[in-house]
């Protein structure tokens, strides 16, 4: 029944990739920003529903008195990217050979990647430049401080690098706090996790057997750094998101 199931969704998931595709290429040419947030955001809702995927969101992704922003959020799978890019309009930082993929690559410029080539060194000040710029002319940047993905029971450290974007472009971070959980019994469910030395392909093949999965957020409010450092600020947040976590958790 399980390999059923996940066919069934491949099938589906192949359908709504080429959909957004297609949307891209007909429709962002001459697509205001807004226009391209809405169907992006829209279209990552409608992939969450094609994959079985409940979003439960606490708090308010879109402060209404806020623009740029820098979203951060711990990390437990390659399924977050979607998560986020359903819950707000929101660029991510990616390795520069994503943008040569067949179809993603295109879809993922398309959603305003900004891309890093991670062998350069110096590029790394570039990207942080970029950020902070994008920042400044409205932009919200998603993060994961934790640098890697966690088992989804608990927080990593945070790196502080990334957060001194925000403290130049003087904006205030968008904390989130995410977990996967069975909608049967509000438990942590292990379906989506990408860790150790699993695939992609292992993960993504398990996650597509699961029978139900509910994405649940919580949204804290903007935080600014203030008088802190990245180091400081860091800490705070991560100490912030732990609670709201293990509050998802129940």
């Amino acid at each position: 029944m399980s390999k059923l199931r996940a066919a069934r969704r491949i099938v589906g998931v192949v359908g709504h990739l080429l959909a957004g595709y297609g949307t891209i290429r007909r429709k962002f040419g001459k697509a205001t920003q807004a226009e391209r947030q809405a169907h992006i955001q829209a279209w990552a809702q409608g992939f969450l529903r094609v994959l079985g995927v409940q979003l439960q969101v606490q708090g308010d992704p879109a402060p209404a008195t806020q623009s740029g922003l820098l979203l951060v959020a711990n990390h437990i799978s390659w399924l977050d990217i979607l998560v986020l890019l359903a819950l707000r309009p929101v660029r991510f930082v990616s390795k520069k050979e994503v943008a040569a993929w067949p179809v993603l690559g295109y879809m993922a410029t398309g959603c305003g990647t900004l891309y890093i080539e991670r062998e350069k060194k110096r590029d790394a000040l570039r990207v942080m430049h970029a950020i902070t710029e994008a920042m400044r002319q409205g932009d919200c940047v998603g993060v994961f401080p934790e640098g890697t993905t966690s088992d989804g029971t608990a927080l990593l450290p945070f790196h502080a690098n990334l957060l001194q974007s925000a403290i130049s472009a003087d904006v205030p971070a968008l904390p989130v706090a995410m977990a996967f959980v069975s909608p049967s019994t509000g438990q942590i469910s292990q379906a989506a996790n990408f860790t150790g030395d699993a695939s992609l392909v292992a993960s993504v093949w398990q996650f597509l057997q699961n029978d139900g999965l509910a994405a649940r957020l919580q949204v804290l409010p903007p935080n600014k750094a203030q008088a802190r450092d990245r180091r400081a600020w860091a800490l705070d947040l991560h100490a912030d998101l732990s609670a709201a976590h293990q509050q998802l958790l129940g």
